[in-house]
């Protein structure tokens, strides 16, 4: 219990009562194959089991932790299993994990340099490895007139990229006056469902978002893409943003970005990237042709929390020009005016100025601790053996007749299906889900429902990949 003379926790059992979470978490790491990967419970399942009323005095910590393992831990999906294969990995690691637990220790908030200037100063030291590490054009470091940040996610890149592009297309006056011809933006009809949420946060309207045709990949069709511009131009309108996709939710398509951005370039649209998932593959230069053409782009962002064991939240989002970034989200009132200040030339950056919130977490810290634990040889094995793995499960699929490959995987991901039809492929996920043993999630291709299975928790092994494959074939 707290003290009841302050209802502090104090430091000593602060002491006590983190080891005990610390071994807690240790544990659950250890013993996480035991839980069923999907969480059992039904609807209000969880809320029937908590008190209608808050306490009124505060209760031991050992209780809290008694409720955590019998009321909260049946209701969690175990998305740090080796044995989950949904969506997309969102892995963590001990590294990670200590340095958010440091993060949350200092409580800082590092909306401006002077509020903590390390907090700064090491997320744009951290962002400028990143570019080294995943050989990304030299423009996006800190050194030039580009920059990194750290976003929440990926959907908070694209729309900072969407309102800058919004900006640049108008002479940065559309806050001001609005603009008398609508203003288009485009995107594959792979591209994540971000990119139409910002075309509604900025103001542009669903309307005047093109979804562009793909091709037999699934990934955006250049041609399509010129001729979607072209036509709005001659209607008056005004084309002023492209979100090219490497690694599509649904298949892991990659978007022809070198041609992409030659047409961006000609037409004076700004081009962003999303590569939330994919764009850790580039740690390993045999997986560098995800990127080719990136040179071409205004923005870039890739997720760590995805596939570099860095957990949630961490997209790290880059900008060739930071200036139009700078003017697009800065505002300057006199409670944060601060001597050191000045984010488009001064000698510090403040990051506050670089996206959506005001407020902003030290998430450089467990990023930094991930790139220091590992190293760029150790992250490198992991993805290469996170590959690996897919393309065998691949390979067991297309050696079976009754399963068809949607189309080849590029990386992690792989798409496939009973020849059978939706109900038996719909069938095959609800048991497998069921069963506990692993977890399945699904998408439409071609307007058939397909399975995916996506390779890429902090400690899948092959025996996992393969217990997987025996109960989908078990479910036959």
């Amino acid at each position: 219990m707290n003290d009841e003379t302050t209802y502090h926790m104090t430091p000593d059992q602060f002491r006590r009562h983190g080891r005990a979470v610390v071994d807690w978490i240790a544990r659950y790491m250890q013993q996480i194959e035991q839980y069923p990967v999907l969480s059992q419970v039904k609807p209000g399942e969880i809320r029937r089991r908590l008190p209608a009323s808050p306490p009124v005095k505060g209760e031991p910590f050992e209780a809290m932790m008694r409720d955590l393992d019998e009321i909260i831990l049946p209701g969690i999906t175990h998305w740090q299993s080796p044995s989950f294969f949904g969506f997309f990995p969102a892995n963590a690691s001990g590294p990670s994990i200590l340095g958010e637990l440091l993060s949350a220790g200092l409580g800082i908030q590092g909306m401006l340099w002077a509020t903590s200037p390390a907090c700064t100063e090491l997320e744009t030291h951290v962002l400028d490895w990143l570019v080294d590490m995943l050989e990304l054009p030299q423009h996006f470091k800190s050194t030039t007139a580009g920059g990194g940040v750290i976003q929440d996610t990926a959907s908070s890149a694209t729309l900072c990229a969407l309102l800058t592009a919004r900006e640049r297309a108008t002479d940065f006056t559309s806050n001001q006056r609005g603009v008398d011809r609508p203003l288009i933006a485009y995107a594959s009809n792979q591209a994540h469902s971000s990119v139409e949420k910002s075309v509604k946060i900025a103001g542009l309207g669903r309307e005047n978002l093109r979804l562009i045709e793909v091709d037999e990949q699934y990934a955006m069709r250049p041609d399509a893409l010129e001729a979607a511009i072209k036509e709005d131009k001659a209607a008056g309108r005004i084309p002023c943003f492209v979100c090219a996709t490497v690694g599509t939710t649904s298949s892991n398509a990659i978007d022809p970005l070198r041609r992409i951005g030659e047409i961006c370039q000609r037409h004076g649209v700004w081009l962003h990237v999303d590569a939330a998932m994919s764009g850790t593959a580039a740690l390993c230069p045999e997986f560098r042709f995800i990127h080719d053409g990136l040179q071409l782009a205004d923005s870039y962002c890739f997720n760590p929390h995805k596939w570099m064991f860095t957990n949630f939240d961490c997209d790290c989002f880059w900008v060739a020009d930071r200036a139009a970034l700078i003017n697009t989200l800065s505002v300057q009132p006199e409670y944060l005016k601060n001597p050191a200040g000045g984010s488009g030339g001064g000698e510090v950056f403040d990051y506050r100025d670089w996206h959506i919130p005001l407020g902003r977490r030290f998430r450089a810290l467990k990023l930094w601790f991930v790139i220091r634990h590992y190293g760029i040889v150790g992250l490198q094995h992991h993805i290469r053996e996170h590959v690996k793995l897919a393309q065998e499960f691949a390979s067991w699929v297309q050696a079976d007749e009754r399963f068809e490959l949607a189309v080849k995987p590029p990386l992690n991901l792989v798409c496939f299906r009973h020849r059978g039809g939706d109900e038996i492929n719909q069938k095959i996920m609800d048991r497998v889900n069921r069963s506990g043993k692993l977890f399945l999630t699904h998408t439409r291709l071609d307007d058939m429902l397909t399975l995916r299975f996506c390779v890429g928790q902090t400690h899948t092994q092959r025996r996992h990949v393969e217990q997987a494959w025996a109960c989908i074939q078990a479910t036959l």
